[in-house]
């Protein structure tokens, strides 16, 4: 599993700045982040869009994306990562939206994460089924999970 501070330290290497878009997670990704002393030279900001007047007013998502797909899709993980990259000083952004639990839908399970990763060269997303763990573990997953992008994606 990668760790923030490993995070951080590609981040450094790559000369970038992160950002982070959070729905599920509420912060807790860019907490983990800011969490390693010293992380101020790599992190920017954090967007915690919850809602999705929030998701619309702070990252620019399209409502009729949010209408066409739901607040939980790929396509709102990528609006979200490339809203947060056009509105932040970084050179990388992670964003997450999905249902942590309880409830979920026959649709939408809970434990289903849809994840956006922005940078200069564009934007990928992915949906990971963490399954219905409970809410923290779902949460948890998803921050480590987010971690792991943003490692490969400095990696590359």
């Amino acid at each position: 599993m990668t760790t923030a501070a490993e995070v951080l330290e590609l981040a450094r290497a790559r000369g970038v700045m992160i950002a982070t878009a959070e729905s599920c997670t509420g912060g807790l990704i860019v907490g983990r982040l800011t969490d390693v002393p010293g992380s101020s030279d790599a992190v920017d900001r954090g967007f915690v869009t919850y809602s999705n007047a929030a998701k619309i007013e702070m990252l620019g998502i399209r409502p009729e994306t949010l209408e066409a797909h739901g607040a939980v899709s790929e396509e709102i993980a990528a609006e979200m990562a490339k809203g947060a990259l056009a509105r932040s000083a970084a050179g990388i952004a992670v964003a997450v939206t999905g249902i942590a639990g309880p409830g979920g839908s026959e649709h939408k399970p809970e434990g289903r994460v849809c994840f956006g990763i922005a940078n200069a060269w564009g934007v990928r997303t992915e949906t990971v089924e963490f399954g219905p763990l409970g809410r923290a573990q779902v949460r948890a997953a998803t921050v480590d999970h987010a971690l792991e992008l943003l490692a490969e994606s400095l990696r590359a």
